[in-house]
């Protein structure tokens, strides 16, 4: 059964426009990942390593002291998971701290911390408890204090930041019941009444929706005489009338997060409050979520750092048929794992975060490879260690020291940690984001060919730049510095790198070629040819994270005493990345994606329902997608704002 649709009716290829037209289309500044998927190993746009300034350096470390001796003095992850909420007097601790503003610029009373600092203040407030640190990202991550930032008038920044520094919590509407990841079908109206917008529409999901005192609210304006139309933000305020909180919804992991569903039933919202022009609501969060993203990246740092802790620890006092179980192989090459992904993935974010900082590079792709990556690699991670614990890793933490054993919250960092493969963009949808950004010098030249609606004087011009830009492109990549035995020679010490960095420049190549051949191949039908998408991605993903770890294993080696041991990390996930892209590789043609579309069709046609007997199901009643019909609420206001 299913709720009465109040979608707009929207076709594939119209969801497809609306997507392209909130797009970046312009690269107005390089970007080492785009070139990376086109062939070009440009390391010079990564190495020397970026560095944030002395003074932003001193002003972050000072902030974290303080967060480390709150979160070690204050903070109890194991009440938070047991009673599933941030005790207030915490939330009301980080507010005098200063944490809620650590992104906003100091003369609207934040702390001005660079994007490097607030990822490593993520990192550190989510290790000791997971909902704090999705509570603060995405308050500032994609809450109302970067949108402000990136496109709000004076007036909305001198109005609302200094709330968003101290005293209030924000958060971010997008997503309705029956609307993810196709705003397209978007149903939350906002129509123009003299000087308001009036909103009506659901919004599902709602992180921080619970408690939070201002909104940023994406709705659909109507087309009409002096408006433009479209998918628009506007700024709430939550104690605004016809705003409920109709439910706080509970979820398998990070139990502490105050996400909700809430309702706007004739909500006058000042045409002030509008963020940006109309019709500029999906680009704002498009352009948000560039920097946004990387708040997950430092979650999954976190949880790498500590299974690696616990992985250690365990595996040294734990023993198995006479020695500690951390010199059994099998249980040792997880170890490894463990250590080589975490110190990749703290490259990884570090070095986004400090591009990004530094704004010199267009990081669109970069951050998004960041949380993709972070996302997939950080749940492996958390799996292995569960693994390593063995039974010990199943039972709760709050069972394991009922009977007198450390309290090691394995199996609640496993659950925290899935769901980071689903905020911001699934795996599935950030493939398709990043895909579209990788062949995008592509499109742009030859596009025109394989679109079915142009005529044919636009394909015969199309053909003419495509013959110009490819009789340059394509000699470009039968040759290059990895197949030089000195290349990257700066990277060769005790451990060798630059092996892998030469390993990177030539299957850079190989990728380019293999996209081009993909495209010459299917054309049009390109864009259906999800999985083989995805392995792209995920190849480009690696290599990426290969160029992350050789350069911060340099910068390590000039600059900290353990450079050799960063070297070493470096060379070991380096290894079982190759092992990896290769298996990606091999799976771009040969793969089972054909016969994956079979058994689907046959699933949905009903043919193998047999195999579905001999169970019952436990679901209970209700509709696969609630009701979203627009109305006032018939549900209690369970909103909770904190003072």
């Amino acid at each position: 059964m299913s709720a009465p649709s109040i979608k707009p009716v929207v076709t594939e290829r119209e969801a497809r426009e609306v997507a392209e037209a909130a797009r970046e289309q312009d690269w107005r500044k390089p970007s080492f990942a785009k070139e990376l998927f086109l062939g070009r190993f440009r390391l010079d746009l990564i190495h020397p390593h970026p560095m944030p300034p002395a003074e932003d350096a001193r002003r972050g470390e000072r902030f974290l002291a303080q967060l480390r001796d709150f979160c070690e003095t204050k903070v109890d992850g194991a009440l938070i998971e047991r009673e599933a909420r941030i005790p207030d007097d915490v939330v009301n601790g980080l507010k005098e701290l200063g944490a809620f503003g650590m992104k906003i610029d100091t003369k609207y009373g934040g702390l001005g911390l660079t994007q490097v600092y607030y990822n490593k203040a993520l990192a550190l407030v989510g290790s000791a408890s997971p909902a704090i640190g999705v509570l603060l990202s995405a308050h500032q991550s994609i809450g109302v204090p970067q949108p402000l930032k990136l496109f709000g008038t004076q007036e909305q920044k001198e109005k609302f930041l200094p709330r968003c520094a101290r005293t209030d919590i924000s958060a971010f509407l997008l997503t309705e019941p029956d609307v993810g990841s196709d705003p397209a079908r978007l149903a939350t109206t906002a129509v123009p009444d003299g000087d308001d917008y009036v909103l009506d529409g659901v919004k599902l999901w709602t992180t921080n929706g619970v408690v939070a005192d201002l909104l940023v609210v994406m709705a659909r304006v109507p087309k009409s005489e002096g408006h433009k139309g479209g998918i628009t933000a506007f700024v709430v305020e939550t104690d605004s009338p016809g705003v409920t909180v109709e439910n706080r919804n509970a979820f398998m992991g990070l139990r502490g997060i105050e996400n909700g569903v809430t309702r706007f039933h004739q909500v006058r919202v000042p045409a002030a409050n509008r963020v940006g022009p109309e019709g500029a609501g999906l680009k704002i969060a498009l352009t948000t979520l560039n920097t946004g993203r990387l708040s997950l990246p430092a979650s999954c740092v976190a949880a790498g750092k500590w299974s690696l802790k616990i992985a250690r620890e365990w595996s040294a006092a734990r023993e198995q048929w006479g020695k500690p179980i951390a010199q059994h192989e099998a249980v040792g090459s997880k170890i490894s794992f463990i250590a080589a992904t975490t110190f990749a993935l703290e490259a990884v974010l570090d070095l986004s975060s400090q591009m990004a900082d530094e704004n010199r590079n267009d990081i669109r792709i970069e951050g998004a490879l960041a949380k993709l990556y972070a996302s997939e690699m950080a749940w492996l991670v958390a799996d292995e260690l569960v693994q390593i614990r063995g039974g010990r890793g199943f039972e709760t933490a709050e069972s394991l020291r009922a009977r007198g054993e450390k309290a090691v919250p394995a199996e609640q960092v496993l659950r925290d940690l899935r769901i980071n493969r689903i905020f911001e963009g699934s795996t599935e949808i950030m493939h398709l984001l990043i895909a579209r950004e990788a062949v995008d010098a592509h499109l742009s030249v030859a596009g025109d060919l394989i679109d079915t609606d142009k005529s044919l004087s636009d394909k015969a011009k199309a053909g003419a730049n495509a013959g110009v830009f490819y009789a340059k492109w394509l000699p470009k990549l039968v040759a290059g510095p990895g197949q030089l035995p000195t290349s990257y020679a700066e990277f060769k010490h005790e451990v060798d790198l630059s092996t892998h960095l030469r390993y990177v420049e030539r299957t850079s190549r190989k990728l380019a070629r293999s996209t081009f051949y993909a495209m010459s191949r299917w054309q049009g039908r390109m864009e259906t040819k999800q999985g083989f998408l995805g392995r792209i991605v995920d190849i480009g993903a690696e290599l990426f994270a290969m160029s992350a770890a050789c350069v911060r294993a340099e910068l390590l080696r000039t600059t900290e005493p353990h450079g050799r041991e960063a070297y070493q990390l470096a060379d070991a996930f380096c290894h079982q990345s190759r092992l990896r892209v290769e298996e990606l590789f091999g799976r771009l043609w040969n793969n089972t994606d054909d016969q994956d579309r079979k058994v689907v069709k046959g699933v949905m046609s009903g043919t193998y329902t047999w195999l579905e007997n001999g169970i019952v199901d436990p679901s209970g009643e209700g509709a696969w997608i609630a009701d979203a019909t627009p109305g006032p609420s018939e549900k209690e206001n369970v909103h909770r704002p904190i003072r």
